[in-house]
């Protein structure tokens, strides 16, 4: 396939490239002097979702002027209709936006409302729950966390728990999700919920809504992870009445609802993007004066460095594969699936990869203390042990490859 910007999608790229330069705010740039360095041990790491509530001034006040900046264009959710907030933007046209967001290593604003919710809502979603909460979404004014997954229902989501009761105009809920990804953070949540206890098969009993998360009755706790930080958390509903009105698609029909969710989940850039500046970043760094120390006389280094960089240009082609179906017209199918298991697995190696460069001194942990790229591999190791199982275990991604994909039987 030719994957060669046409004029019109490399002038996009131009603008994109101009816009960052002048408007990231200086005030959330890693420096004092609001001068951005390239250097990778320099480069301060960014979770938007977190910084728009930071108690550092300049941390929040940048967060929330870099999401003002990308909604004058509408481009916090680039590819919906502009009566919601969006630009209006092709499939292709937000991977380009997206891929030289990531290269700038600037944060992307509002990820989980935008590209999860949000192009579920469009699809799913009735008039009035599109009006309330897309354009919230697409200001940057408004956060959401996914409530999915739960202590016995992870992979085997179809197990879920969580119990939703009709009260009249409400749902009554009750139960408890897990490994809620920034969940802290969240104005709202979309909450998977057991309707039919007894429906068969199980994955039919089962409703999305959407919840606030300051209700009466939620409760959020963060869990630290092996690195220290706090990513996730567990939420606990007691007794929290959600109006019916939060119900995306119809009762005991969720399951397919979040389907929708899923395969828009499946199917981004961003991962690819980042492996390829990790390698870059390992690579100039054994090439410096500080870095030759850890050289090695053969060349299978070399061999193992060159197949991590293939397989990154495989992941970036599969991506724009996918892009591309979406470009016609058709949601993501399998193929967000191989995107998910083939990025998944190649952040394991590619961890593997980085830590061998740098012996025992890639055990070293603190940033600052002298460890080797500082630490940037060690932390990457330690995070990409949860990779073949956050959104969906490496083995229900081959099932949904293999019965969906290649049309072979269930077992």
């Amino acid at each position: 396939m030719n994957w060669d910007d046409t004029p019109e999608q490399a002038a996009f790229r131009e603008e994109v490239r101009a816009f960052v330069r002048e408007r990231f705010p200086a005030s959330y740039r890693p420096d004092l002097d609001g001068e951005q360095s390239l250097e990778p041990e320099d480069v301060r790491g960014y979770n938007w979702a977190e910084d728009r509530v930071s108690d550092d001034p300049d941390r929040r006040e940048g967060a929330r002027a870099w999401a003002a900046a990308l909604a004058e264009r509408g481009w916090i959710a680039p590819h919906w209709p502009r009566e919601y907030g969006g630009a209006g933007l092709s499939a292709m046209e937000e991977f380009i936006l997206q891929e030289e967001l990531m290269r700038a290593r600037v944060p992307t604003v509002n990820g989980i409302g935008a590209f999860l919710l949000g192009p579920t809502l469009l699809v799913h979603g009735t008039d009035e729950q599109k009006t309330a909460h897309l354009p919230g979404i697409a200001r940057g004014e408004v956060t959401w966390a996914q409530g999915f997954s739960e202590p016995g229902a992870g992979s085997d989501l179809a197990s879920l728990r969580t119990r939703a009761v009709r009260d009249g105009d409400v749902y009554v809920v009750d139960g408890q999700k897990v490994w809620t990804s920034l969940g802290q953070y969240a104005d709202w949540l979309f909450v998977l919920v057991r309707t039919d206890p007894d429906a068969e098969p199980r994955h039919r009993g089962i409703t999305f809504l959407l919840v606030e998360a300051s209700a009466p009755g939620v409760t959020i706790r963060p869990i630290t992870d092996l690195r220290g930080a706090t990513p996730y958390c567990e939420i606990f509903f007691e007794g929290v009445r959600v109006p019916v009105a939060n119900r995306v698609g119809e009762e005991n029909r969720g399951w397919y609802v979040a389907m929708t969710a899923l395969g828009f989940e499946r199917a981004g850039i961003g991962a690819t993007i980042k492996y390829e500046q990790a390698l870059h970043d390992l690579v100039r760094y054994l090439r410096s004066d500080e870095g030759r120390r850890f050289a090695r006389a053969d060349g299978s280094y070399r061999r193992e460095i060159a197949r991590r960089l293939t397989e990154i240009r495989v992941l970036y082609n599969l991506a724009r594969y996918t892009v591309s179906k979406q470009e016609a017209g058709e949601e993501p199918g399998f193929e967000a699936s191989v995107n998910q298991l083939f990025s998944a697995e190649l952040h394991q190696r590619l961890a593997r990869t980085g830590a061998k460069a740098f012996g025992r001194s890639g055990s070293l942990w603190s940033r600052g203390d002298g460890s080797p790229l500082n630490a940037t591999f060690t932390h990457m190791r330690r995070d990409a042990i949860a990779a073949t199982f956050l959104g969906g275990a490496s083995e229900i991604q081959r099932n949904v490859i293999a019965t969906r994909g290649l049309d072979l039987p269930r077992g």
